[in-house]
């Protein structure tokens, strides 16, 4: 009895890690998969609480969730032959426990490395086919859809899936760079120069039409002028000539006081003349004639 006693801190001991090492939880985010002697045996596993035998079986965990790779910034080659640097990321879950533990000794570091090799590789072979300017704007969207269907087929062998994959920017080497802004602003003079070119040429038209209308304008305002002048001198002549004829003695006093009027307008205005001349034959004499 005192043996027992003494004995039974131990027996508690030993029963407690066995217990713990007989149950194991599994959660909703986590794959789990029980390996026996090196052997997978089970792998379908719901969350909640669970039974393994201690010491033989061990349960390896995998998060269920998608999973990131942000790499390093790697320089490809575009079809072109020039270098761009590319710095993308991947999204990445585990689709099939058993192979991905074969395949990486359940280690997501080197899955990690794995699958950012493949990925890389897709990457290299579809910039390879596309110019900087397709992987820049054009063809962007088209491309991660081929990087990442083609990245998804190579590393279904790890157990994997890719979901998704993305450029997170695209830059010019230093040394590529500067001959590539100077071109621009090459090509962006030469069409400033194209433009201000075909603005002169049109304001030189609009310029043109513009005097011609004014030329046509002002011809056909001095021919309507010349007209009405010459229906007012028409019709001037004609109530002259009604008055003439109506009373031609008052006619002629009136044109000649008219005459006076306009002669001496000014309190300086001389007049040398004949005193026998026509043009005083209404002053000649007290009371004229």
């Amino acid at each position: 009895m005192n043996l027992l006693r003494a004995w039974l801190p131990g027996i508690l001991v030993v029963l407690v890690l066995v217990g713990f090492d007989v149950f194991f939880t599994v959660d909703k985010r986590e794959h789990a998969i029980l390996v026996r002697l090196s052997e997978i045996k089970y792998t379908d596993y719901q969350p909640g609480l669970h039974f393994k035998l201690p010491f033989i079986d061990t349960v390896h965990k995998f998060d269920r969730r998608l999973l990131n790779i942000d790499s390093e910034p790697e320089r490809f080659l575009t079809s072109e032959k020039k270098d761009v640097i590319v710095d993308s990321f991947v999204r990445w879950r585990i689709q099939d426990p058993p192979r991905f533990f074969v395949a990486t000794r359940g280690d997501e570091g080197r899955a990690g490395e794995l699958i950012f090799q493949k990925v890389n590789a897709a990457l290299r072979e579809e910039f390879a086919r596309r110019t900087v300017k397709d992987v820049v704007s054009g063809e962007r969207g088209a491309l991660m859809q081929a990087v990442s269907r083609m990245a998804d087929e190579k590393v279904r062998e790890l157990g994997v899936t890719i979901t998704d994959v993305r450029v997170k920017r695209i830059d010019l080497p230093a040394e590529v760079s500067n001959s590539v802004y100077l071109r621009m602003r090459a090509e962006r003079e030469r069409v400033a120069r194209d433009l201000r070119s075909k603005g002169a040429e049109a304001a030189e038209r609009i310029r043109a039409s513009a005097d011609r209308e004014r030329s046509v304008k002002l011809a056909e305002a001095y021919r309507e002028a010349e007209t009405l002048r010459g229906e007012g001198d028409a019709a001037a002549a004609r109530v002259y000539a009604e008055a003439y004829a109506a009373d031609r003695e008052f006619f002629s006093l009136y044109r000649t006081l008219s005459a006076y009027r306009e002669s001496f307008r000014g309190e300086r205005d001389i007049l040398l003349l004949d005193s026998a001349s026509p043009f005083f034959r209404y002053l000649d004499g007290p009371e004229g004639r």
